[in-house]
């Protein structure tokens, strides 16, 4: 028999508490009765430390890579800017198409293990994207798109399951990883193009072997990981909830904006003067400033009554940078990056944040964030495809400015709905 219990009813217009930071690793396996019941005694905590932090910091390079050699690529494949923009497009569409058999796989296999398999396909995503042409590329980078989101999906909760106590700071380490992963590609692949003979291939390639080293060094971790777990609770009703839906549109949004800067900033760019060099250092010191907001805008916006006037400054800050990178004079292009950086780690951020805040326990904010990243990652996809086929038809970068306004608006009108201090109301059915 199934009895149901009611996660949230009439309590719409009761304050939401600060929720600490560590709340932000959302565990993909919350609704697993025998993995929460669970306590790990860790023999070695280094030697997960140290595969924990190789795992994060392959999350990102496979994306901003490509964006600083995007004309390279395009031009000695021949690939039209529509084909580019369907480039950028694809790992972003898998991150969400993704994302939702992620909770699956652990189930059966444990995360752990699944991790483990997927740190290999990531590498044979990243190498066939590199070496077999314009098949390859596009197969190579679904086959990426689709690691980095089932990994992605997975490794929070196994950083708060085991260093429960140390949650706080695992937040900051892990999101550090994040940022230097994706800012160290964006800056490096161009020169690393260079050494191996101006070859785009081998400057793509070369992030196959980090994704290698970190498959080694969690090697241990996969040994002991455990599957054929039970699901001890299921929460239904998110998909009818509005408030959902402002949070899950407000991810995919504001992901949006962030993929469109991770594809086409450095195109956009280099189509105004700047190097290719010039433009991934660039993309690497915006990406670098966001660890200063993305550890800082979630405590400062959880010390007010709601988050609409966090959502409102940083969708601004974003908008200000995107719009100073594509229209500003090239004088002073350093200080709108950063700009954007700072915009761009608090929105990141605050989303997280929102699917804590919005959920009233574990098991809603497991399925909250399972339906936010699926959604919402599938939505921001058309962003950077949208981008590359204004580029195609108008020849220039000047009416891109008007797809960043249109996902900036509806960015802000999803998240000052999304930031009201409410809770979804849904409920969770025991099994």
């Amino acid at each position: 028999m199934t009895t149901k219990a009611p996660l949230a009813s009439s309590i719409q217009n009761k304050p939401v508490l600060p929720h600490p930071i560590d709340e932000l690793l959302i565990d993909a396996e919350a609704d697993d009765e025998q993995v929460q019941q669970s306590h790990p005694v860790l023999k070695r905590p280094w030697l997960l430390l140290l595969g924990l932090v190789f795992v994060a910091l392959n999350l990102r390079p496979a994306l901003s890579s490509m964006a600083p050699l995007l004309s390279e690529v395009s031009s000695g494949l021949g690939l039209s800017a529509a084909k580019a923009g369907l480039l950028t497009t694809l790992p972003v569409l898998c991150l969400g198409l993704f994302a939702p058999l992620a909770p699956m796989l652990a189930r059966r296999f444990g995360s752990e293990r699944v991790i483990l398999g997927i740190l290999l396909t990531l590498a044979s995503g990243i190498l066939l994207r590199s070496l077999f042409g314009e098949i390859g590329l596009f197969a190579g980078t679904v086959v990426a798109g689709a690691s980095i989101g089932i990994i992605g999906v997975l490794l929070p909760g196994i950083v708060k399951r085991d260093f429960a106590k140390q949650a706080g700071s695992m937040t900051g380490v892990y999101t550090m990883a994040l940022c230097l992963g994706a800012a160290v590609a964006a800056g490096s692949t161009v020169p690393l193009s260079h050494v191996f003979g101006d070859s785009w291939q081998w400057g793509l390639g070369f992030w196959m072997g980090p994704a290698i080293v970190a498959a080694i060094l969690w090697l241990p971790q996969a040994r002991q990981g455990h599957g054929l777990h039970q699901v001890a609770y299921r929460v239904r009703g998110l998909f009818r909830d509005r408030l959902a839906w402002q949070v899950t549109l407000y991810m995919g949004l504001q992901s949006s904006l962030a993929y469109i800067v991770f594809g086409w900033l450095p195109s956009i760019l280099i189509g105004r003067g700047l190097t290719p060099l010039e433009a991934g250092l660039l993309l690497s010191g915006s990406i670098m400033v966001q660890l200063i907001s993305s550890l800082a805008t979630p405590w400062l916006a959880t010390r007010g009554k709601d988050q609409r006037l966090a959502i409102l400054i940083v969708m601004l800050l974003t908008l200000g940078g995107l719009f100073g990178c594509l229209y500003a004079p090239l004088e002073g292009l350093w200080g709108w990056a950063i700009l954007l950086g700072l915009g761009q780690g608090g929105t990141f951020s605050l989303a997280l944040t929102l699917i804590v805040l919005r959920s009233r326990d574990s098991h809603v904010a497991a399925n909250l964030s399972s339906m936010a990243q699926g959604v919402g990652y599938t939505l921001a996809s058309m962003g950077p495809f949208a981008v590359g086929i204004a580029h195609d038809v108008t020849g220039g970068w000047g009416a891109v400015g008007w797809i960043f306004g249109v996902i900036g608006l509806a960015g802000i009108i999803a998240g000052l709905g999304a930031g009201r201090s409410l809770y979804v109301q849904v409920t969770a059915e025991k099994v």
